[in-house]
């Protein structure tokens, strides 16, 4: 799993960095999966495969999130370069410019402060963002009130305020970071690329009432339909943690055509992935963790089954919360 692969950025204040890598961080992993003996197949190819329950060969698959226009300059060139095929999974509200990209322009903003005023619901907290730590500490606790604390519509609200009012414009944004429909629908024309879904809002879909959670899945797959020519048959769920994924949203993913859904959930693809294909593990690609040693590890799968073991053993006493995903966490 990726999302923007670019050159490095220097500046200090990143929170965002573990959604980036760089072009050269991209070619290695491509080269060391083909080297460790892994065929780099189409998502239509590998659930094919998953479904046949035989490892006929060792297969991987490169899946970028959101749709940014990265990935038709960066990422297309390489990859065809390389023969390697990949899926992007596109918020169609993201290319529409009608939905926020709200944890970039939560960057700018507070990049910009000296001080963040914040209010929802009655309560005004007020962040200093002077230093680096500052920022970084506004910027996580911020995004946790959000995330956890805060429902998805509100949250939208939110961050179109503190644009306003600190002078981000959202819609700059997006054109600078997101692909236009013209751009993606050349890129889903190009035989190595698989256009997925990914909502139209990009919403944590176990937080909406079911109305509304099945409303965002299809819209975002009726857009790109209506836009690509062709009904999206894979599907990513936004965020993908547990808290954003439901059994409810699986079915309702299944029962309208999706041949596959994927999580955040850290994991390789095994022969019980098969019995749940709506909800397949990734191996995320983690900007804050780009060296050939954290690579090499993940390659061999170990660190997810650890994690794995470890979950199912603290769940057994109730302590969920103190198991660590491996590093590459993501958004």
């Amino acid at each position: 799993m990726f999302h923007h692969v670019r050159p490095a950025r220097t500046r200090g204040f990143q929170p965002n960095a573990h959604l980036e890598i760089t072009p050269d961080f991209l070619e290695f992993v491509v080269k060391r999966t083909r080297e460790k003996g892994y065929d780099i197949v189409h998502l239509d190819e590998a659930i094919d495969l998953l479904k046949a329950g035989h490892a006929r060969k060792r297969y991987a698959v490169l899946t970028f999130d959101d749709g940014y226009r990265d990935n038709l300059e960066i990422v297309y060139p390489m990859l065809r370069r390389m023969d390697a095929p990949f899926t992007v999974f596109a918020t169609s509200g993201l290319i529409d410019r009608t939905s926020e990209l709200w944890w970039a322009a939560l960057e700018q903003v507070i990049d910009g402060a000296q001080t963040l005023t914040f209010s929802h619901a009655g309560i005004r907290m007020d962040f200093p963002c002077r230093s680096l730590a500052e920022k970084q500490a506004c910027f996580l606790g911020l995004v946790n009130r959000l995330t956890l604390e805060i429902p998805e519509e509100d949250q939208r609200g939110i961050i179109r305020l503190l644009c306003e009012r600190y002078g981000v414009d959202l819609d700059a944004l997006a054109d600078q970071l997101m692909m236009t429909w013209d751009e993606l629908r050349a890129l889903s024309r190009e035989p190595l690329v698989t256009i997925g879904a990914h909502t139209h809002d990009h919403l944590a879909l176990a937080r909406l009432s079911e109305e509304r959670a099945k409303a965002d899945i299809t819209r975002g797959m009726e857009r790109l339909e209506t836009e690509l020519g062709a009904r999206p048959r894979h599907f990513a769920y936004p965020y993908g943690k547990e808290d954003a994924v439901s059994d409810r949203d699986a079915a309702f993913l299944a029962s309208i055509g999706f041949a596959s859904a994927v999580t955040t959930s850290p994991g390789v693809l095994t022969s019980a992935c098969a019995r749940d294909l709506m909800r397949l593990p990734r191996v995320s690609i983690n900007g804050q963790f780009q060296t050939a040693e954290y690579f090499e590890q993940y390659l061999t799968g170990v660190p997810f089954a650890l994690f794995g073991a470890a979950r199912w053993v603290a769940s057994g006493f109730g302590i969920r919360s103190r198991v660590s995903r491996p590093a590459p966490s993501t958004r």
